[in-house]
Order: structure tokens, then sequence, then C-alpha cells
């Protein structure tokens, strides 16, 4: 049994802009499943879902972003320093803005996106040369170890770090796709507001959706109730509190 991220789900008042800012900003292609839902995915051939590439969805809602800084954020890649600089531009002609959340002098840069979704653009590393666009998608939270323990066992992807500051993942497919990062952030604790920005998981096909959500609660998982009524995946959220969905597997009715 075993789940693998396949989405990172924002929540949008206009979600064919905000899908549009996306696809422009990871040079990827739109889709929609549905009205309301816009998909964000990887061209050349990319079959969703697929270990090379988390994709983004964008869901309607009515609510507009409060000023509560996202607990869950993408960081993007960048190759050079000139590349970097070259994809701020753009993105800021895109319509993205500076952001101040208490960086201070960071060699990344930290923007937002047209409704106020925050996240960075990396100075050129190493370790992201071979992600795609996605360099990481980056939870705050209190104790990376124990969401180390919950996502590590939760999901398939392989734990490559554990400290008391961060924790890193990234798909049990040698050099494939983002890492997902845990980073300590005392704050991050105490969710004032839902997540406006979260991660969807799918279990692989032949799995059983509801096998997985009853191992996730024995995990630590918790269910949650957003008003979603009767809807074919299932929402939950992680010790800390950040909120997930399972999804059914690919081709299940």
């Amino acid at each position: 049994m075993a789940l693998r991220p396949v989405n990172v789900n924002m929540k949008a008042l206009d979600d064919a802009a905000i899908g549009g800012f996306w696809a422009e900003a990871l040079g990827w292609e739109l889709a929609s499943e549905a009205p309301g839902v816009t998909n964000v995915e990887p061209g050349g051939g990319f079959v969703w879902p697929g270990a090379a590439a988390v994709c983004v969805d964008v869901v309607s809602v009515p609510e507009a972003k409060t000023a509560t800084k996202n607990r869950t954020h993408i960081d993007l890649a960048t190759t050079s320093e000139a590349h970097r600089a070259e994809l701020v531009a753009r993105l800021r002609a895109l319509g993205a803005k500076p952001v101040d959340i208490g960086q201070g002098d960071v060699p990344w840069t930290v923007l937002a996106d047209p409704e106020g979704n925050e996240f960075c653009v990396l100075e050129p590393r190493e370790i992201y040369r071979d992600t795609g666009p996605v360099a990481a998608i980056v939870v705050d939270c209190v104790d990376p170890r124990a969401m180390a323990r919950f996502w590590g066992d939760a999901t398939d992807w392989t734990v490559h770090e554990v400290t008391d500051e961060r924790a890193v993942l990234r798909s049990a497919q040698q050099g494939v796709g983002p890492y997902l990062e845990f980073l300590r952030e005392p704050g991050a604790g105490g969710k004032t507001v839902p997540d406006r920005v979260h991660i969807d998981l799918m279990p692989y096909a032949g799995e059983d959706q509801a096998a997985e959500v009853a191992r996730l609660r024995g995990l630590g998982a918790v269910d949650l109730d957003l008003g979603q009524g009767d809807v074919p995946w299932k929402c939950l959220e992680d010790p800390e509190g950040h909120e997930f969905c399972v999804l059914r597997p690919r081709g299940t009715a």
C-alpha cells in the first residue's frame, strides 16, 4: 500500500487567471477537468500522474486569500543568476509582486502570485538541477522529525534528510521530480485559517482509497470537514493540521 503526491492544490477567486499565471511561470500547459478547476501540467507527452512532476491544480473558491502567510508554497529552480533575474522580471510582468515574510537578506527572491500566494525563486543550486521548474514543495512545520515520520510512512517517497530544522523527501525514483521539504517554523502551529495551498495524494492503480485513508488515520491523520459534501476525494489533516486530500486511483469511477 502506498500513496504518491500528485498535485499542489491552490485555491483562487479566478482559477483560470491564476492557472494561467502558473502555466507561464512553469512553462507548462493548461487543462480543465471541470468548471472551476484549472490544471497546470507539463507538456511533452507527460501523463498525469507521474513521478517526473507534481502538477498544480487551481480550484475556484469565493473567499479571497487573507493576509496570513500560506504554510505551503512552491520553490522555483533556476540554472544561473541570469536565469533567476530573467524569471523574476518575467513573473513580475505577469503580475507577481515582491513580498516580505521576514526573510531578511537571502539569495533567493520571495514573490506572491496575483492573488497573494507566496513562492520563492531560488538562486542556482546543484541539488535542484534535475527537478524541473519546481525545485521543491515547501511546508512550514513545528517538528520536521515528526513530519518526516508521518509523510515518510504516508507516501512512497524516500526520506533523504532529517534534522531538527528540516526534513526532505523525494520520489523513490532516483533523480526525478521535485523535493518535498518540511522546514521548522515555530509559528506554523496553531492554524488560524484553512490552508490555501495543500498537497493531493493518490493511491496507485489497483489500490483501495478507503484502505489508504484508514491507514493514514492509523498514522495520526484526522478527518477534515470543510463543507465539501459528497465528493470523490477524502479530506484529512496530518498531525500538525496541514490539510491534504486523498484522491481516487486513476481510472476509478
